[in-house]
């Protein structure tokens, strides 16, 4: 098999090859000493040159002829301008590799990054291990300690030392293991901001991933949105441990609930006071910014914090300071605030309890957080996660027998289940069923007061209708309105939750006790697919493809409703 011809392609060095008549022998220059080692047959070299460097280039090959006759030299011009503009250099080397006549099976290639700048050097580094040039990298360098200086005469032979050469091959398997390092990585910070827990609802994953790389990447204010109980609270802290063991932060992570502020103790909670700033400041306080520099910030609930704090708040973030109260000279912190909010924050615009340039300010990466019932399938490893965190508090092993931890996740992921605290609930429901537990085994029994006395808990937050004894009128939750039902009474149909959307005396009775209810379902979710899932909880197990917006946003169609005019209704 006959030998592949060694090609190297190069820069040419406007410094390192420079020479003046003769004593140009007596430099170490990159391009010509390549040329000169005994070890390396070079058979083509292509010498890519700017215009303004042709002389320059011409000298060097004629060098090269007179040390390696048998390498043959093309010059090549590239149209550069700025050599360290690094678009500029890409761009034109990425087209020069386009345009190159590789033949990998007759050739071997070397690119050569000891010459150029290192705007070019980076360049050519980064065409070759994307493979534009399927080569390997050569860089060379002088015989040490002769500083760059050559005491001999170096058109003698190519055995006068040249210096020396490295060829390095860009093996893209290693690159493959720090892929997946790197991967790894991620997916431990992802799996940190779960708190380590296996979560199994692809979008919530997904929401997680897209959080892991903001904060690793970004110091911009992020906003949680979700409802009281998701885990705005949780996360935010997690996303600052997550940076501290990153190193980039290096303060504290400090915490408030902007609805128990009120008044100048909101003002001097946030931004602090001087001493005499008003009646009791008997001594100077720095305030929750001030301790928050070079940390984070959580503003939990901020849709509750009053103008004036909003207006000091916008300042503070971006200009990195802000006027204590009582002070005349300014305080600076730099800190990354994460806030949590409950509320409609476009909303709260609208009615004017919210600054429209705060919102834009800290809107920037916005994540909503799902509440509980729209990741049933996340309720085990949760449920999992708050056995294991009950039993590190309380220093004792709680476990579930089969059959009530069957009858308890059954319960969880059902329409029932409201979880209008989310979390909260979850956590205050293993408390219970683990406390009241027998010899640490949570049994069928202790599952079903534990369902009885949730549910009791919900009907009495979502105000549940009272009979006059005094007892809830807990109703049928999948069919019609009971006392409705069951007196004729059309106005327990014709309320006011048709009202503006249709006209009852249009449809059957039947259709409008269904009707009812199933507006009903719409108004308690946030999502229409959330809805959708509800009330189709037992059909849709059956179903191929599980579509619940399609079938629910066809029922509504029916009645020429849309879930958008429900939505702007609410």
């Amino acid at each position: 098999m006959p030998r592949k011809k060694q090609v190297v392609i190069g820069l040419l060095g406007t410094m390192l090859d420079r020479g003046v008549k003769a004593e140009r022998w007596n430099r170490w220059r990159p391009t010509v000493a390549l040329a000169s080692h005994a070890d390396l047959l070079i058979d083509r070299f292509d010498l890519l040159h700017q215009r303004e460097h042709v002389k320059l280039a011409k000298t060097i090959v004629a060098d090269m002829a007179a040390v390696s006759p048998e390498t043959r030299v093309v010059l090549h011009e590239v149209k550069t301008q700025d050599p360290w503009d690094f678009p500029e250099v890409y761009g034109e080397l990425h087209d020069f590799a386009r345009g190159y006549d590789f033949r990998p099976d007759r050739e071997d290639y070397l690119v050569h990054i000891t010459t150029g700048t290192h705007v070019a050097q980076i360049c050519l580094f980064l065409l070759t291990e994307a493979r534009y040039f399927p080569a390997r990298l050569i860089q060379c360098s002088p015989q040490q300690g002769d500083g760059g200086q050559r005491r001999s005469d170096p058109r003698a032979t190519k055995q006068d030392n040249p210096g020396s050469y490295r060829i390095i091959d860009l093996d893209l398997s290693r690159y493959d293991n720090i892929a997946s390092r790197f991967k790894q990585e991620r997916q431990a910070g992802v799996s940190y901001l779960k708190s380590g827990i296996d979560t199994r609802n692809r979008a919530f994953n997904a929401l997680i991933e897209e959080i892991e790389r903001v904060a690793i990447h970004s110091k911009a204010p992020i906003l949680l949105s979700g409802p009281t109980g998701a885990g705005k609270s949780q996360l935010a802290r997690r996303v600052y441990e997550l940076k501290k063991l990153r190193s980039q932060v290096s303060g504290a992570f400090v915490e408030v609930n902007c609805a128990t502020l009120r008044g100048d103790g909101a003002m001097s909670t946030l931004f602090g006071h001087v001493r005499g700033a008003f009646t009791g400041a008997a001594s100077a306080r720095g305030g929750l910014l001030r301790e928050a520099d070079q940390g984070i910030l959580f503003l939990d609930e901020i849709g509750e914090l009053g103008l004036d704090e909003q207006a000091m708040l916008l300042r503070a973030l971006e200009d990195k300071s802000f006027l204590p109260m009582g002070a005349d000279r300014e305080t600076r912190s730099d800190f990354q605030l994460i806030a949590g909010s409950n509320r409609n924050l476009p909303e709260r615009v609208r009615g004017g309890h919210f600054r429209e340039d705060l919102l834009a300010r800290i809107n920037l990466w916005t994540f909503a957080l799902p509440g509980l019932r729209e990741r049933p399938e996340d309720i085990e490893p949760n449920l999992e996660y708050e056995i294991e965190k009950f039993a590190r508090d309380s220093g004792r092993m709680v476990r579930f027998s089969r059959e009530a931890r069957a009858l308890y996740l059954e319960f969880a992921t059902s329409p029932d289940a409201l979880w209008t605290a989310n979390f909260r609930d979850l956590n205050a429901g293993v408390t219970r069923m683990a406390t009241l537990s027998p010899g640490g085994r949570i049994d069928v029994k202790t599952v079903r007061q534990e369902i009885e006395r949730i549910s009791e808990q919900w009907r009495g937050a979502a105000g549940s209708p009272t009979t006059e004894s005094g007892q809830h009128n807990r109703g049928d939750r999948a069919g019609a309105h009971q006392s409705g039902a069951a007196s004729g009474d059309e106005a327990q149909i014709d309320d006011a939750i048709f009202a503006g959307l249709l006209n009852p005396a249009e449809y059957d009775r039947f259709d409008l006790v269904q009707l009812r209810r199933v507006l009903e379902v719409c108004r308690e979710e946030r999502t229409l697919a959330a809805a959708g899932r509800r009330l189709f909880s037992v059909s849709r197990k059956s179903m191929k493809t599980k579509n619940d917006s399609d079938r629910l946003r066809k029922y509504l169609a029916r009645f020429g409703l849309t879930w958008e005019n429900l939505a702007r209704r609410d």
